[in-house]
C-alpha cells in the first residue's frame, strides 16, 4: 500500500467537500479579549466570535494573578501522575471548590472535559456487572466514546425524547444496573435537556444519571453550577460532569459526584491513573476563576444581555439562526463551500473570525456558523458582525427569513 498516496486522497476528497478544517493561527492578547492577532502570510488584527471562553475568563486580573502566584511557588509542571507524585495541594482545593459548586460529596480531576469524559463512562459502564447505558443521540463525541470503549450494552434514545427514553428503560429488567447518559446545553443547536423529566424516569426505572454540563459550567445558576443548578436539580443527578476549559477560560475536565463514586473512577479508570497531573498553576487559575464565578452575576448577567442583542440584530436583517434557549448562536449556512468562504471572508475582509462548522460535527445540510457572543464583545462589535454578515448573506445569495417588523 502507498500510505502518503492514501493520505493525500482522503485529505483532498475533504476539500473537495468543503470539509478540510484549516487552523487559524491566533494569538490572544492579554487584556483585551476578544481581539487576537491572526498570523498569515501579513499579521492582522481579528475580533474573535466563536471562542468558548464565554465570559474571558481566561483573561481576568483574578486568573491571572492566581496562576503566576501558583507557577512562583510551585514551578511548572505537577511532577507525575497523580498516583506517584503529581497531586498537589493546588489539585486538592480545586477538587474541593468544584464539589462545593454542584453541592456533591468530592470531584475528581482530569487533564480536559474529553478524557473527563472517556474515562469515567468508560469506568463506570465496564466495571458495574451487566450495566446498560442509555445514551441521548447527540451526546458528543467523548461520551460515545467512553462508552463504546466500555464495551457494555448500549441503547440509543432520541434526542430529548422522553417517550423514547421511557420506552428503552422499561424494556429492561428493573433490577438491571442502568446508567442514563445526556449533556445539558447541547454545543451545536444550543438546545437544552429535560432534566427534571429525565431525572423522573431515571428514578421510576432504577437507573444511574450522568450529565454533562460543559457548556452550562460558569453560565448558568446563582453560582455557575450549570443549568441543573439553575433548575434546583444537582442532588438528582449521579454524575455531573464538566470542565475548566470554557466559561472558567482555563483547561481541564472534572466529575462530582458522591465519595464513593469519585473514589471508584480514581481507583479503576485507566485515563486517570496513568495520566500527568494538570501543572498546579492550572489548577490554581481554575479555582479562582470559580471562586469569583460563584460570588460575581455581573458577568452572566452581561453575558445573556449581549446574546439576546446579537440574536435581536439577526432578526432585524433576517439572518436564519437556530431558535434556542442558551447562550449559542448557530447561524444556518447549510452548505460547506459557502460556511466555509463565508468564514474566509469574513477574516480575511472584515476581521472577523468565525470558525464553518460542517460534517461531520453537524450532519451534512446543517453546516452553521456558531456564534458565541461574550460580555467582552463591544457594541462596535456587534454593529460590525452584523453589518458583514448581511453583506455576505447578499453576496452568496442565502435565504432570509422575514424581517423582524420595524
Amino acid at each position: 500500500m502507498d500510505y502518503q498516496s492514501y493520505f493525500t486522497s482522503a485529505l483532498t476528497k475533504l476539500k473537495d467537500e468543503g470539509n478540510y478544517r484549516v487552523f487559524a493561527d491566533l494569538e490572544r492578547h492579554r487584556g483585551e479579549f476578544p481581539r487576537a492577532t491572526c498570523r498569515r502570510e501579513d499579521e492582522s488584527d481579528v475580533t474573535i466570535w466563536c471562542s468558548n471562553d464565554y465570559l474571558g475568563m481566561g483573561q481576568h486580573p483574578d486568573v491571572l494573578a492566581a496562576m503566576h502566584e501558583a507557577l512562583d511557588r510551585c514551578g511548572a509542571g505537577s511532577g507525575g501522575t497523580r498516583n506517584i507524585s503529581g497531586t498537589t495541594h493546588d489539585h486538592v482545593l480545586l477538587e474541593a471548590e468544584l464539589a462545593d459548586l454542584h453541592g456533591k460529596e468530592a470531584a475528581l480531576l482530569f487533564t480536559s472535559g474529553y478524557v473527563s469524559n472517556w474515562a469515567a463512562l468508560g469506568t463506570l459502564a465496564s466495571q458495574i456487572p451487566n450495566c446498560v447505558v442509555l445514551s441521548d443521540a447527540l451526546n458528543h463525541a467523548s461520551m460515545i466514546e467512553g462508552i463504546r470503549h466500555s464495551r457494555a450494552q448500549k441503547m440509543i434514545w432520541a434526542h430529548n425524547d422522553l417517550a423514547d427514553l421511557e420506552a428503552k428503560l422499561a424494556s429492561l429488567p428493573l433490577e438491571q444496573p442502568k446508567l442514563v447518559a445526556f449533556e445539558s446545553v447541547y454545543s451545536m443547536d444550543g438546545d437544552i435537556a429535560p432534566i427534571k423529566e429525565i431525572c423522573d424516569l431515571a428514578d421510576r426505572y432504577n437507573a444511574m444519571t450522568y450529565l454533562d454540563e460543559v457548556h452550562a459550567v460558569g453560565l448558568y445558576g446563582p453560582r455557575g453550577g450549570g443549568i441543573a443548578e439553575r433548575e434546583g436539580l444537582m442532588d438528582r443527578l449521579t454524575v455531573i460532569e464538566g470542565t475548566l476549559g470554557k466559561a472558567f477560560g482555563v483547561v481541564g475536565g472534572y466529575i462530582a459526584a458522591s465519595k464513593e463514586l469519585c473514589d471508584f473512577v480514581r481507583s479503576f479508570s485507566s485515563g486517570f491513573i496513568f495520566t500527568t497531573a494538570l501543572p498546579p498553576a492550572v489548577a490554581a487559575g481554575a479555582a479562582a476563576s470559580i471562586r469569583h464565578l460563584k460570588s460575581s452575576t455581573a458577568e452572566r448577567e452581561a453575558h445573556q444581555a449581549r446574546v439576546a442583542q446579537v440574536r435581536e440584530r439577526l432578526d432585524e436583517i433576517g439572518i436564519p439562526h437556530e431558535p434556542n434557549p442558551s447562550h449559542i448562536i448557530p447561524v444556518m449556512v447549510g452548505d460547506p463551500m459557502k460556511c466555509k468562504y463565508i468564514s474566509d471572508i469574513l477574516l480575511e475582509q472584515y476581521g472577523i473570525y468565525i470558525q464553518p462548522i460542517n460534517f461531520p460535527t453537524v450532519p451534512r445540510g446543517t453546516e452553521r456558523l456558531r456564534i458565541t457572543p461574550s460580555p467582552v464583545h463591544s457594541q462596535e462589535d456587534v454593529d460590525r458582525l452584523i453589518d458583514a454578515l448581511e453583506a455576505l448573506w447578499v453576496q452568496c445569495q442565502l435565504a432570509r427569513r422575514p424581517m423582524a417588523a420595524q
